[in-house]
């Protein structure tokens, strides 16, 4: 019981401190990134805190997975330095009982990383190519600062507007040059409002005139009207088949027959397969002579962290390329880590073993 408290405690506590400073890491990153997108006029200034809230938890997964890693591998590397992990093997608890401490403490970060890789993730990631595309997809109006030109996405039309009230969203004393392959035409209003119908959006434009021009003809026709529209933007709202495979529901994916579903699959379930595969793997790397000047165990363990992370990455690749099927995929990762962990740990346990027997032979 006392060893079992303990042990949990202490991982609770370094779980807590490495969660805190990757956060801030990768919040600070994140940050950075999301100001330089806005500064790019990749996402609206307005949105910059939303865009940091979707980005901090897309990470989040990642973020735990290594906190945990770092917990376990920083927890058990200190009972070696500070030799008490010689008083436990001595009182008969071998490596390999950490793993229940450790199962107990992390169970529920496991279920919290399932959630958020399995449901919470590609739900901002959804959100956030919708966030990205309705900004690039704004209305030409609203893009327009006063008294300045300003082109359209397809450069077939130029706008120039003395904007009115924000509130109102009320452009005027509008200009609009419209290109066309034969035609030319030339808009000029008092006022212009952006109208939605579905997921169409045209400037309604009010007392103004039309003067159209054939390039072919030489012909130019004049028309006044009290009230105009033209179509901005025409689109209709993505479906699930269009999103980046990163932006679909789990459910689609399991359902879809197309690789690249299926890859982005195997990186979800892999993912969380691989932070229950690191906490086990930390304690066997974790494993240290006490008496070493140098504890090269905490630099193989990062080491080992990166290189299974992109092993998880390669495996949306093989997958999505039809190298491996998802089982082979699953099977040959994470399957070889956890055997490769736990043989490592009862490795372990019986080298402490020996060498315990021997010394004990030795005294008596």
């Amino acid at each position: 019981m006392l060893f079992h408290t303990s042990f949990r405690s202490e991982l609770a506590r370094q779980f807590g401190v490495s969660l805190v400073v990757l956060i801030t890491i990768v919040l600070t990153f994140a940050l950075i990134k999301t100001l330089g997108a806005a500064a790019g006029g990749k996402v609206d200034p307005a949105d910059v805190l939303l865009a940091l809230f979707f980005a901090g938890v897309t990470q989040l997964p990642v973020v735990l997975a290594l906190a945990l890693f770092i917990a376990v591998v920083g927890s058990v590397s200190r009972l070696y330095r500070d030799s008490e992990m010689a008083v436990w093997l001595a009182s008969g608890q071998p490596l390999r009982r950490f793993l229940g401490p450790i199962a107990s403490m992390a169970w529920p970060v496991w279920l919290g990383l399932a959630i958020l890789m399995l449901w919470v993730t590609p739900w901002t990631q959804r959100e956030t190519v919708q966030m990205r595309e309705r900004y690039e997809k704004r209305s030409d109006l609203s893009r327009v600062a006063p008294g300045q030109f300003q082109s359209s996405r397809d450069g077939s039309k130029v706008f120039f507007i003395e904007r009115g009230g924000e509130s109102q969203g009320i452009g005027r004393n509008v200009f609009i040059l419209t290109q066309k392959a034969e035609q030319e035409a030339v808009i000029t209003a008092a006022e212009g409002r952006v109208e939605w119908e579905g997921e169409d959006r045209f400037l309604s434009l009010t007392n103004g005139q039309r003067a159209e021009t054939l390039t072919a003809a030489e012909g130019r026709t004049v028309a006044r009207f009290a009230g105009y529209r033209v179509l901005t933007d025409a689109g209709a709202a993505r479906s699930m088949d269009e999103l980046p495979p990163k932006a679909m529901s789990t459910q689609h994916l399991a359902l879809s027959e197309h690789p690249r579903h299926h890859g982005q699959l195997v990186w979800r379930v892999g993912l969380i397969w691989g932070a229950i595969n690191l906490s086990i793997l930390g304690v066997g790397l974790a494993a240290s002579n006490p008496r070493r000047p140098n504890n090269w165990g905490l630099v193989a363990a990062l080491l080992v962290f990166i290189i299974y992370y992109h092993l998880i990455n390669l495996t949306e690749g093989w997958v999505g390329r039809e190298r491996l099927t998802p089982a082979q995929a699953l099977l040959s990762v994470h399957g070889s880590v956890a055997v490769l962990a736990i043989s490592l740990i009862l490795l372990r346990d019986e080298g402490l073993r020996f060498h315990w027997r021997r010394f004990v032979g030795a005294t008596s």
